[in-house]
């Protein structure tokens, strides 16, 4: 079973900016939504349970605070947890610090082709949502047991994929709210 949880907001995602690897912190707002995927997660794993859960993080800065912060509020040691890069969010290379606006003025002809083909589609000097999931699909292969994992959209977009919770086409339009916990199991999964 795994249990996903997007980062708290950031400044860049209250903007509509694209984050991908940059390293933005949490807002105020990113602080007290991790703070209530705590108390989600808490509804959905007994307390005596979290013992024996692993905790993973992506690298980046947002989704460790919310790491942190998440296991401050269930009770835990904020940094005992596991960090993993390849669940760093992905990469839009050369659009990342831009809104979708300024990317269709700077780049209409690499907006139009990511509109028709989304999961495929790699920005200049970023990655799709096929490497991604091949990247995570490393990543699954070496997981033991249940696992909270607090990562980006991109990266819970591809999770459900690859556990077949949705398509790929699914994923692309769907909106990773920050503040939940996606409770996954092979070909379903449901939010909290």
């Amino acid at each position: 079973m795994l249990y996903l949880i997007r980062h708290g907001e950031t400044d860049w995602n209250r903007e509509g900016r694209l984050q991908g690897r940059r390293d933005i912190s949490l807002n105020p707002t990113g602080r007290r939504q991790a703070a209530e995927s705590a108390r989600r997660l808490a509804g959905v794993v007994p307390p005596a349970a979290l013992a024996s859960v692993a905790f993973v993080a992506s690298p980046l800065v947002r989704a460790r605070e919310t790491m942190e912060l998440l296991r401050a509020t269930l009770g835990l040691t904020p940094e005992a947890y596991a960090v993993d890069a390849r669940l760093a969010e992905l990469s839009f290379g050369r659009w990342e610090g831009l809104t979708w606006p300024e990317i269709r003025a700077a780049d209409p002809a690499g907006a139009t082709a990511r509109d028709r083909s989304t999961w495929t589609h790699t920005p200049p000097g970023g990655e799709s949502y096929v490497d991604l999931a091949d990247r995570l699909e490393r990543w699954c292969e070496t997981l033991a047991g249940d696992a909270v994992v607090v990562s980006h959209g991109g990266v819970t977009r591809a999770l459900l994929v690859l556990f077949g919770s949705m398509t790929a086409s699914e994923a692309c339009r769907f909106n990773v709210p920050q503040n939940r916990v996606c409770v996954v199991g092979e070909g379903w999964a449901e939010w909290r």
